[in-house]
């Protein structure tokens, strides 16, 4: 088991090349990309993308939880609407308002980054961007691939909690439910398996994965779900029993919660994924052989991370003249 992966940019040159040429054809070949660039901010604001590396890194070396919360900020901000930064607004209404967000984290490290980004670039980097840079750096410092992404995303001015439900995917969903709102976005299957690879890092609430286990006549939690191992399923119901307090949490990746890894499809493998979202993914043979894949070879899932991390962050991007770049990410310049 790799528990200390090598970082990316410390690879043989030839597997950097390869996979910055993979992520030149998936930007070529992306419409909703067509408008933006590597290093967009190279003359408007050179230092852009190293004061949120910065920021990000500062911010999880305080608190270990930040790097999933980040990436699962990107997710929830661009499957609703496009990656907008819709997700950072406040207000009633708003797609942070709704239930489906509530326990979205991140925020204060996004806020930090624009801050510091005002200062020395006002006006110039969207919190859109920012984001999307964020939870490329949350997975790069967890010990995930280091890549680069293009920029040059404009801020949304429209975000409706009722637009939530129906673009995220829930916990409890099937894999054809999964499919539909995958398809939806412009991400093909194997996006979904490579994308769910997320759950390497991150936690959830108890709530999260609550369906798999029901109260007895005694109040006591039992399994119903039995494609989930035993003793993990045991150590779920010690860590949430029926009386447990809505903000305890549990680790997505019982083994390296803290590193960006293969370690969540090797949980799979041995029916230890925490959500029945996950189990799926092991259960149905459409995904069975690439979950086996890449529990069986780390570095063929960082390469297929590194292509679908950046369909995720251009779908639906706002570009030119279109959105804003607002001067704080919780309200619309207008």
């Amino acid at each position: 088991m790799e528990t200390n992966p090598v970082p990316f940019s410390a690879r043989p040159h030839l597997c950097s090349f390869l996979v910055l040429g993979l992520l030149y054809a998936v930007v070529v070949a992306s419409p909703a990309s067509a408008s933006l660039f590597f290093n967009f901010y190279g003359a408007s604001c050179p230092t852009a993308e190293l004061i949120v590396s910065n920021t990000v890194r500062s911010a999880s070396s305080s608190d270990p939880t930040i790097p999933g919360k980040l990436l699962r900020l990107v997710f929830h901000d661009c499957f609703v609407e496009g990656c907008d930064a819709s997700v950072l607004l406040q207000g009633n209404g708003t797609e942070r308002s709704d239930p489906g967000n509530r326990s979205l984290g991140g925020f204060q490290v996004i806020d930090s980054a624009k801050r510091m980004l005002e200062i020395f670039c006002p006006g110039t980097v969207s919190c859109a961007d920012v984001v999307a840079l964020a939870a490329r750096d949350a997975v790069a410092i967890t010990g995930g691939p280091q890549l680069q992404i293009p920029t040059g995303r404009r801020d949304g001015r429209l975000s409706a909690a009722a637009n939530v439900r129906p673009n995220i995917i829930d916990t409890t969903f099937t894999m054809n439910e999964m499919i539909n709102i995958f398809t939806a976005k412009g991400l093909s299957l194997e996006d979904l398996v490579v994308l769910s690879g997320a759950h390497t890092i991150g936690s959830a609430h108890c709530s999260a994965f609550s369906d798999r286990f029901q109260e007895d006549s005694k109040g006591k939690l039992t399994l119903i779900d039995t494609s989930l191992d035993r003793n993990y399923a045991n150590e779920l119901m010690q860590r949430c029993p029926v009386d447990a307090s809505a903000s305890i949490t549990v680790v997505n990746d019982p083994e390296t919660s803290s590193s960006f890894d293969n370690q969540y499809y090797r949980n799979l493998v041995a029916h230890k994924g925490l959500f029945q979202s996950d189990s799926v993914l092991l259960d149905d043979k459409r995904t069975r052989n690439l979950v086996q894949d890449f529990a069986n070879d780390q570095e063929k899932f960082f390469q297929s991370w590194s292509q679908s991390f950046l369909k995720l962050t251009s779908i639906g991007v706002k570009t030119g003249e279109e959105g804003e770049i607002r001067q704080s990410c919780s309200m619309t310049s207008g």
